[in-house]
């Protein structure tokens, strides 16, 4: 099979390295991909919101699956218009992917179907906004409505902070169009949880399960990012958790989407927090996370290719997920400056100094002209390593992630040290 991977960091890189591995893919296509997947695939200079470049492209190549990593050619519609060509496509629609498009949506649609998850109010007028936040109590949690790359979401401790989160996200539009509405929430305190469950809008997948970690600096403090690092699975994950979060989270969700004709294909990703009361929502994606993608496909046992045709074909019941008991850690190579400005450019050292049993998933990287690995992104690189505990996975990892380097690089030193996020 001929297979298009749509999407350029380490989550897309760590797809086509799984479907690589699968006997029945000839070629791997990856737009715009980065310097990884021009190792294992043939990358295409296509922006992954380009629909109709992306569309000209699948149609020149002979492709028979088209797989959408990121959430913009989700939200754009991307999956509905490669099912009007009657084509195998791993990701959901453009109205099922609006569980993560618009936050004012989703919350909507939980409140509707009382899905458990954080009280919230959304508005469209920064005066009411701010009204809220002038007889609320803290901390509380301020969101952009639309897609903001994992960095839309900021903690107020005070209404100071608060004041300064909306402003920057209303008025000074630092999400753009994102922040045309905003949710104010409740903030919700216990252990966060990323949740994945496989669903062909008829069966829905037991759940794999891994902890990322948002902020910038060790010991959780600074600014949100897209993710700098995660390990799977938590040592705290359960079976009789993950079928709680099933029964009262994830398979409602499918169904309800289902029944306002909104049907559900692809991974759906919860964001949870495991709180006194239960499992809540904290947000929905659409399709893989990122860092979780990282450290959730090596543990799978199954030919990744398999479980995508079986998803497209409605036959996912007729497959049993198999998932290593191996643990897996990944920690994120950011450029300086991260999440705010940083320099590109810079040549990356060592790629090949690590050991055999290592995985580096590229992000923000591009070859240069003279064929060498420079950094092009926030988050670079991703290093992974598995081993029979977190404890050993993780040292695993850092031993490994000095003989990497480029100029102002930063990682976190306490990925799956701190366990208590």
């Amino acid at each position: 099979m001929n297979v298009f991977i749509v999407g350029g960091g380490a989550r897309e890189h760590t797809i086509a390295w799984k479907l690589s591995l699968s006997a029945d893919v000839k070629n791997l296509y990856v737009a715009p991909g980065n310097a990884g997947t021009a190792r294992i695939a043939e990358n295409i200079p296509i922006e992954a919101g380009d629909i109709e470049g992306l569309l000209k492209s699948i149609s020149e190549h002979d492709i028979q699956l088209v797989v959408v990593g990121p959430e913009i050619p989700l939200s754009k519609g991307l999956v509905d218009r490669l099912q009007e060509k009657g084509m195998a496509v791993f990701g959901p629609s453009k109205a099922a992917a609006q569980i993560e498009a618009s936050k004012a949506f989703s919350k909507d649609f939980m409140a509707r179907h009382k899905i458990p998850a954080a009280k919230s109010q959304t508005f469209t007028l920064y005066e009411d906004a701010k009204k809220h936040i002038d007889a609320a109590s803290f901390p509380l949690v301020l969101k952009a409505d639309g897609l903001s790359q994992g960095k839309g979401v900021i903690i107020a401790g005070t209404s100071d902070e608060a004041e300064s989160a909306l402003e920057s996200i209303m008025v000074k539009k630092a999400f753009g169009s994102a922040g045309d509405a905003v949710i104010i929430e409740e903030f919700l305190s216990g252990r966060e949880l990323s949740a994945f469950a496989f669903t062909d809008s008829r069966f829905t997948s037991p759940l794999v399960t891994a902890c990322d970690y948002k902020r910038i600096y060790d010991g959780n403090i600074g600014p949100n990012t897209g993710g700098m690092g995660s390990y799977s699975p938590p040592e705290f994950y359960t079976p009789a958790l993950g079928g709680e979060i099933s029964a009262t989270i994830m398979q409602p969700v499918i169904k309800y989407l289902n029944e306002e004709n909104r049907p559900y294909k692809g991974v759906l990703y919860g964001g949870l927090m495991l709180t006194g009361h239960g499992p809540k929502v904290l947000e929905f994606n659409a399709r893989f996370g990122d860092p979780e993608t990282q450290v959730i496909l090596p543990r799978l046992e199954n030919d990744l290719l398999d479980v995508m045709l079986a998803i497209s074909g409605n036959r996912l019941e007729q497959l049993q997920l198999k998932w290593s008991a191996k643990s897996c850690v990944g920690v994120v190579m950011a450029s300086g400056g991260y999440p705010g400005s940083y320099q590109t450019g810079y040549t990356v050292t060592g790629l090949d100094d690590v050991d055999q049993d290592i995985l580096v998933f590229h992000a923000g990287t591009k070859l240069n002209g003279q064929g060498e690995v420079v950094t092009s992104g926030g988050r670079v690189l991703t290093v992974v390593a598995t081993g029979s505990s977190i404890e050993e996975a993780r040292m695993k990892v850092y031993s490994n992630i000095g003989r990497i380097s480029f100029k102002d690089c930063y990682y976190r030193k306490d990925i799956a040290l701190l366990r208590e996020i």
